[in-house]
């Protein structure tokens, strides 16, 4: 099969054939028909992922078709159409029997613990635990976004933020996962600002449900200017783009007993993020994270997909070929990364 394959982090990456993957006994592998582009792929390929073991094939945010079932695989068939959180969970540790798969002890990263997406062909674990069943009439392009930024962005501000309608939702960083909850909080009823640099991100934003935008470029102190803008502070504050700046501009958006979730990954190359837990304590603020989504748990959201309340397909802005994702990935790092890409491997 075709895959990009990088050896050496932070250096170019290339299109090559390499073998086809085979199933566990517990596994399958499925044939991707699209997968998308995410700035967690950037970070392993910076070499910020201590799972990855070089030479590796980056991707974790995948939709496709069954090719090939382990012989332990009971629920599923070749041909189903599928998609699968970016974390595959053993099914079987303590974290997994009280419904935790998004935190399993013993989990799966595919394009982290192993070769992922950016292929022809894709090796999962525990296919029972772990597969989503992607609805007839939906694309692979929308259901490979729910995998990772759109799940991720779901949890983190319905079942981690709490929101409730009425309440202010301020979002740090409008990439993928930033404009998949700004999109979410807004449906939920929520009043949302939008925080970015890129003014082509902050209408995004805008045009997804954010009653108010911040230009972090030009202004001196953002946390200061949701603040004004709430009347006191965001309700919920997401940092989605995942930086010292981000993070502590989110804590510092909220209001008393305001509640904020860390969803963009603080690499290490980063040192010790400082978090303001003065303004914590002294406000009774909640501080969350959020790892993705259980499979079990995708039904509410899959549901308010099909009803047309949310609309992932809207924040896909751009779709490549195989041959173009190598310099795609490595551009993760500079660009503003308003919307989606999405990665079409049989391209």
């Amino acid at each position: 099969m075709r895959a990009v394959v990088f050896e050496r982090y932070g250096e170019s990456a290339e299109v090559r054939e390499v073998p086809d993957p085979v199933p566990a006994p517990h596994g399958v592998v499925v044939r991707v028909e699209a997968t998308g582009l995410c700035r967690s792929d950037w970070h392993g390929w910076m070499g910020h992922d201590s799972d990855i073991a070089l030479p590796h094939v980056p991707g974790h945010e995948l939709a496709g078709v069954v090719e090939a079932v382990g012989a332990g695989v009971t629920g599923w068939r070749s041909g189903d159409r599928v998609t699968v959180p970016f974390v595959c969970a053993c099914g079987s540790c303590p974290s997994c029997a009280a419904g935790d798969q998004q935190v399993c002890e013993r989990q799966t990263q595919p394009g982290f613990t192993h070769w992922g997406s950016f292929a022809e062909f894709v090796a999962l674990d525990h296919a029972d635990v772990n597969l989503v069943a992607v609805p007839e009439g939906m694309s692979y392009a929308t259901a490979a976004s729910l995998g990772c930024r759109f799940a991720t962005a779901y949890r983190a501000v319905v079942q981690q933020g709490r929101v409730a309608a009425g309440e202010w939702v301020a979002v740090h960083g409008c990439g993928g996962v930033g404009l998949s909850a700004v999109m979410i909080a807004a449906a939920a009823g929520a009043r949302v600002v939008a925080v970015d640099v890129s003014p082509g991100a902050l209408e995004l934003a805008r045009k997804f449900g954010a009653v108010e935008c911040v230009n972090a470029a030009t202004t001196g102190d953002t946390a200061a200017a949701v603040r004004d803008l709430t009347g006191g502070g965001a309700h919920v504050s997401l940092d989605a783009l995942g930086s010292p700046v981000t993070c502590a501009s989110s804590v510092n958006s909220l209001r008393r007993r305001g509640r904020h979730v860390q969803v963009g990954l603080l690499p290490s190359s980063e040192g010790t993020t400082p978090v303001p837990m003065a303004r914590a304590i002294a406000l009774e603020l909640e501080l969350l994270g959020s790892h993705g989504m259980a499979a079990h748990t995708y039904p509410p959201m899959l549901e308010l997909v099909r009803a047309g309340v949310l609309r992932p397909d809207l924040l896909v802005t751009s779709t490549i070929p195989l041959t173009e994702s190598p310099t795609a990935l490595a551009e993760m790092g500079t660009a503003s990364g308003a919307g989606a890409t999405v990665i079409e491997p049989w391209r």
